[in-house]
Formats: C-alpha cells, sequence, structure tokens
C-alpha cells in the first residue's frame, strides 16, 4: 500500500500540460492532461485526462488538505489517471484554499466555476458528470452535489449527478466539536460553525436528491468514520439516497489507486453511473 509520502511523489511525477492548445485558457502536451483555467487567480485551474475511447462520463477529482494551502491537486493526480485507464473522463480541480484567499465563500465559488467550466470544454459529454473528493474535498464533493439548492450557486450549468465522498469531512459542527485539522473549519469559514452555515455545511444540507457514496478507513485517526456513518445515518432518515462502505486501512488508503479499496470506488463510480 503507498503511504502519503508515496502517493505525493508518483503525483509530482506526473507530467504536466505545457504547449498551446486551441483557446488561451488550455494547455497541453501529448498524453499529459490537458490544463484548463477557469479564473485569472493561479488556483483557478484543472487537469483534464481523456479516456481512450468513448468516456462513461465526467469525475470531478477534489483533492484534501483540510481546504489548506499547504496541499494542493497533485493528490488527485494518480486517481485521475486511473480513472481515465478506466474510461472515464477526469477532471482534477484546483481551487482557492485558506492560506493562498480561499475560505468561505472564495473555495465554494471555485469549486462550483470549475465544475461548471466543463460546459465550455468541446467534446466532453456532461450528462453523467460524478465528484469525488477526498477528506475536504469529500466535503466539497458532496456540497457541490447539492450547489445549485444554495441561494449563491442557483445558476449552475452543470449538474453533480452522483457523488463519492472519500474519508469526507461531511459534519462541519462535528469536525469543529473534534478539532479536526487543528482548527480547520474555523479557519475555513471564518468563525465556529452554527446553524446559519446551511449553505457550506452537507449535514445540515439534507435530504438530497443526488445518490452519494461514503468509504472510509477502519483506522482513520484525522477524519474518523463517524463523519461518514453519521452523515449516511441522518441522510436515509431524511428519505435521501446515501450509503457507506467501511475498509481496511487509515486516511489514505482510499487515495491509493494500487489498493483494494479503490477497486472497490471504481465498482461505486460504475454504480452511480448507472443511476
Amino acid at each position: 500500500m503507498l503511504t502519503r509520502r508515496l502517493v505525493i511523489a508518483a503525483a509530482a511525477a506526473l507530467p504536466l500540460a505545457a504547449c498551446d492548445l486551441p483557446g488561451p485558457d488550455s494547455t497541453t502536451d501529448g498524453d499529459a492532461p490537458m490544463r484548463i483555467t477557469y479564473g485569472s487567480d493561479p488556483s483557478q485551474f484543472g487537469e483534464l485526462t481523456m479516456p481512450t475511447g468513448t468516456s462513461k462520463g465526467v469525475v470531478v477529482v477534489i483533492h484534501g488538505g483540510f481546504w489548506k494551502s499547504a496541499y494542493d491537486l497533485d493528490l488527485g493526480r494518480p486517481l485521475a489517471t486511473s480513472l481515465a485507464e478506466h474510461g472515464w473522463t477526469a477532471w482534477n480541480i484546483e481551487y482557492r484554499r485558506v492560506g493562498d484567499g480561499g475560505g468561505t465563500p472564495s473555495t465554494f465559488d471555485d469549486v462550483h466555476a470549475a465544475i461548471d467550466k466543463l460546459a465550455d470544454i468541446t467534446d466532453v459529454d456532461t450528462s453523467t458528470t460524478l465528484t469525488l473528493g477526498h477528506s475536504a474535498g469529500g466535503h466539497l464533493a458532496v456540497w457541490a452535489a447539492g450547489r445549485q439548492l444554495q441561494t449563491p450557486w442557483r445558476d449552475a450549468k452543470i449538474p453533480v449527478t452522483g457523488a463519492l465522498s472519500q474519508a469526507g469531512v461531511l459534519g462541519l459542527r462535528a469536525a469543529h466539536d473534534e478539532n479536526l485539522g487543528g482548527g480547520a473549519v474555523e479557519a475555513l469559514l471564518g468563525h465556529a460553525p452554527t446553524d446559519a452555515d446551511i449553505a457550506y455545511d452537507p449535514q445540515q444540507q439534507l435530504p438530497l436528491d443526488v445518490p452519494v457514496r461514503c468509504i472510509h478507513g477502519r483506522a482513520d485517526d484525522i477524519v474518523p468514520p463517524s463523519q461518514s456513518l453519521a452523515y449516511v445515518t441522518a441522510a436515509t432518515t431524511a428519505g435521501a439516497d446515501a450509503s457507506v462502505v467501511e475498509v481496511e486501512g487509515d486516511h489514505f488508503v482510499v487515495i491509493d489507486p494500487d489498493s483494494e479499496a479503490w477497486v472497490r470506488q471504481l465498482e461505486l463510480l460504475n454504480q452511480l453511473a448507472a443511476r
């Protein structure tokens, strides 16, 4: 199993797009991901990796790191590569994070804009658009599945058709109470979370009309499995389509593309696409 250090090293070794393509906001280099900007900030871009042959749909990969600028989309590159190998169009997005202009609402605005950018990309079929996010990215993946229900983002061009949370931070109030990420929730919101933060908190947005799948390592001591379990319990009680799979391993097993946990996630993505 890859350690976190090896996952990051493998991600950094992947090629990044470098030469001009039609359009001022995109670059590519051979088989490398296409780098596409969706705004003027250095963090407002994504990397598009296309499969060979017909695509099953789009998977938006949202990296974690407790919304902090110390972490970036390097974490999502191995997953994007694997997704393309398994027939998916992978859209690995970067966004403004706490420490580089992120927080509330800019982080959320960026994820919204990055997903909607898909509407402008030629030859990308968005009829199936799934979000896949790890840790804080899991929070953003599930948030994005219901963003069009919240006033600031009701103009969403690309609705999310299903979400897969990988050890996601799905309840902001519980995460704050447990001091996950050393005060990361308060840093994201600019204050301790309350009932008034419904626009940003998946736990408060139930029920969603979009299916949500969660996967979590039983030995996760960074984001405890209770985050996924509590979300799914509340979601199903409210009548939503949600379920959780617990796997052996820690916080990072779910982003190891060589793990059995990843094989299970590929199955879950196929199931979400078939709904």
